[in-house]
């Protein structure tokens, strides 16, 4: 279908979208042009205003197939989820949420190729080529053609079979089948490699442009998270050089409020990479307390415009890992003169509270401040003093003020969750010192709750102003997930009433009148499934799991861009501006006009970048701990059931935390029925029944370092789940490792490898 004529002209941003989103065929750089009779300049006008549109998130695509942001493009591949009433359900197959919950669901249409062929019958996992179409019901789908399964990010370890034949193993553990190496160039067996399609047919096999090295070495595994998920890791040179320049800029108490006389504080993790937050307290004399909350002036040296914004932008956020940390600035910035470090001057944001006996905030304000931060200490090392009873009277004057905030929290009464954090130690080499789950202390809540109390005050104090805001944003569970949850507690005897006001202190008050430990863990695990994911917009819709009205990211500019949009909003709303410096800088250190109508699209965009690092973190820790637990293979653990699908159960191993699947087929010889209500497998004849919270005593039959996948089996099902693939050809410390490989390709069928 031709495209639809528009009026002469250059188009606005607005134009473009809707010209994308009216047309019926995918629509390029070349098409744009043509429908709005560009010619000569105006064409390179154009590309530079499709570019801008898609750094700021408006966009996605190529420059042959452009489609907005959030939506599908229109000929794309999609990947069935779901077979309902007969009919595949699918999603983008590279989709990244880029907007609160899930992403778009496509029902897909049967279409007759010509000569009267069909599709071939869909099933769930595979991948489609289709026609996109968005109707007043939702997106549909109509089937081009189906495509054979593919490497994830074509990263993975080269394997040869017994013909000498080479193949990809993908490093996903959703991903079973490797693909066949047409051009291996230097790489050998057993090495991490990147590669790409050979030709434009699958048939052509792959060719190796990159050789990563030993896949089981020190820092290898957050790498393959970091090639895995596209994540921006190299600084573009101008983005340094401003780094640099930026570094250089003067400070001075001029216009600046000086707090260098406060006993401030920064209270970090021990092995904290860049500190953006200090904290003070004192009382008042009135039984509540004066309070700062320092936070990092990223804005002064990071400004709208500048290449150094447009790369913290991209990136959206730090992503950290335990063997290095990806950050959103560059290391002089993040690491250097932005990071409040002890006896040194820093530009700083400073949030004053005044916080009552009830540890109410009764009043607020922001200044542009001068600091020097007295003491960088460890939590632990924190609550170590406090213990003691030894502490210095700052300290003191911190617990005694947050014993306030604390009142008012418990009378806010926000979801109480406990979810345990699983930190993977290092040792000088880089190599596996110990893998526990990380002590929750009131040194944590301590500085969580002054963290949170400033938020509050930065999104209040900018809707007090009129000013624009980037809400942290956190819904209350939809009634699709309340349905299923309602439908969950009634196979144990709970009751959700189907008209109940959902509010957090309703799930505390559940989890607290459950005195059996097995089925406390089994309504936590409910209530957490049936949570929305928080995300980041200028539209306020309150955060349901704090029980907050207005919240905002407010205290972690250094690895947030987020919190970076809401300082530049604070400085224009109490008129923090510093004088122009020299050089070559924006002047502004406030939000841009580009900020300010792309509020957002910028919003969606850092969501998904969250998202994004969130699953390659978690990715990178399970690779860690299969390969901590790939020498204990054949050991038994007490494990807790964390989840229930017809195919088998999932399983943590108690204090650990890895994670792995209990096959159904090796739960016994019976068929077990799959309760989807109750979340439950149920032997047919036995009656034996595995249910979410149960703790078990498992055997890990495999640990696969390369996936982060895990397997066990029952204590007295000793070798019922067949080694698949060959064990590692790469050594630590002079032995294989013990774990099986994990069968990421080698799926034999007829004895033919496919």
């Amino acid at each position: 279908m031709a495209q639809k004529r528009q009026k002469q002209g250059f188009p606005s941003k607005e134009q473009v979208l809707e010209f994308l989103q009216t047309s019926d065929t995918p629509v390029g750089k070349r098409e744009i042009a043509k429908a709005f009779g560009l010619k000569g300049q105006e064409k390179i006008a154009l590309k530079r205003l499709l570019k801008d549109m898609s750094e700021e998130g408006m966009i996605d695509g190529k420059r042959t197939a452009y489609h907005r942001m959030g939506g599908v493009p229109k000929v794309t591949v999609l990947r069935v989820v779901e077979i309902e009433d007969g009919e595949a359900v699918a999603i983008p197959d590279n989709w990244w949420p880029e907007a609160p919950g899930e992403p778009p669901r496509l029902a897909m249409r049967e279409v007759r190729r010509r000569g009267g062929k069909q599709v071939a019958a869909l099933k769930r996992g595979d991948r489609v080529l289709a026609r996109t179409e968005e109707t007043d019901r939702g997106w549909i789908a109509h089937p081009m053609k189906k495509l054979p399964a593919r490497t994830e990010g074509l990263l993975g370890v080269v394997e040869i079979d017994g013909s000498g034949k080479a193949w990809l193993a993908p490093v996903d553990k959703r991903i079973r089948n490797s693909s066949p190496i047409s051009d291996l160039g230097e790489a050998e067996e057993g090495q991490l490699v990147i590669a790409e399609r050979a030709g434009r047919s699958d048939r052509a096999g792959l060719k190796v442009i990159e050789v990563v090295g030993d896949p089981l070495a020190p820092r290898s595994f957050s790498l393959i998270a970091i090639s895995k998920h596209g994540i921006s890791h190299i600084f573009p040179e101008q983005a340094l050089r401003e780094a640099e320049k930026a570094v250089e800029l003067p400070l001075s108490v001029d216009r600046r409020e000086d707090l260098q006389h406060l006993p401030i504080v920064a209270i970090d993790p021990a092995d904290a990479r860049d500190h953006d937050d200090a904290i003070w307290a004192e009382p008042d004399g009135q039984g509540g307390f004066n309070a700062i909350v320092a936070i990092a002036d990223v804005s002064f040296y990071v400004r709208a415009g500048s290449a150094l914004d447009r790369e913290a932008r991209k990136r959206g956020n730090s992503v950290y890992f335990p063997d290095r940390v990806v950050p959103m600035l560059p290391e002089v910035l993040s690491a250097g003169v932005c990071s409040l470090r002890e006896g040194e001057d820093r530009a700083a944001i400073a949030c004053h509270l005044r916080v009552d006996e009830h540890g109410n905030i009764t009043n607020f304000r922001f200044t542009r401040a001068l600091v020097r931060i007295s003491h960088n200490i460890a939590y632990e090392a924190a609550q170590a003093a406090i213990d003691s009873g030894d502490a210095p009277e700052h300290l003191q004057n911190l617990w005694a003020c947050w014993r306030s905030l604390e009142r008012a929290r418990h009378a806010r009464d926000p979801l109480e969750l406990e979810l345990p954090e699983r930190r993977v130690v290092l040792d000088e080499k880089g190599q596996i010192a110990e893998i526990a789950i990380r002590e929750r202390l009131d040194a944590h809540r301590v500085v969580e709750d002054f963290m949170i109390a400033a938020n509050v005050a930065a999104a209040r104090a900018l809707e007090t102003k009129t000013a624009p805001v980037v809400y942290r944003l956190h819904e209350a569970p939809g009634r699709e997930k309340l349905i299923a949850l309602r439908d969950y507690l009634a196979t144990f005897g709970r009751k959700l009433s189907p008209g109940q006001v959902i509010t957090p202190s309703l799930f505390n008050h559940m989890l607290k009148d459950v005195n059996d430990e097995a089925e406390k863990v089994q309504v936590m695990e409910a209530v957490l499934r049936s949570q929305m994911q928080a995300y980041y917009g200028p539209v306020n819709v309150g955060h349901f799991g704090l029980a907050l009205g207005s919240y905002a990211h407010f205290t972690s500019p250094i690895r947030r861009y987020a919190d970076l949009l809401v300082h530049r909003a604070l400085v224009d709303a109490y008129k923090l501006e510093q004088p122009k410096p020299k050089g070559n800088f924006p002047e502004s250190t406030g939000l841009s006009d580009r900020d300010r109508a792309s509020l957002q699209q910028v919003s969606d965009a850092i969501s998904q970048a969250e998202r994004r690092a969130m699953e390659a973190e978690r990715e990178t820790i399970d690779r860690y701990v299969a390969a901590w637990l790939s020498s204990r293979v054949g050991e038994v653990f007490d494990c807790r059931v964390t989840g229930v699908q017809r195919f088998g159960v999932f399983a943590t191993i108690i204090g650990l935390g890895g994670d792995g699947l209990v096959p159904v087929s090796v739960l016994g010889d019976e068929r077990f029925f799959y309760d989807e209500k109750a979340q439950a497998l149920e032997g047919e004849q036995s009656g034996e029944r595995y249910t979410l919270g149960m703790i078990l005593r498992l055997r890990l039959a495999e640990a696969n370092p390369l996936t982060g996948a895990l397997k066990f089996e029952p204590e007295s099902s000793v070798g019922q789940i067949e080694p698949r693939g060959r064990p590692l050809p790469l050594k630590k410390k002079g032995k294989h490792f013990a774990g099986k490989r994990g069968r990421p390709g080698n799926v034999r069928h007829q004895g033919k490898r496919r």
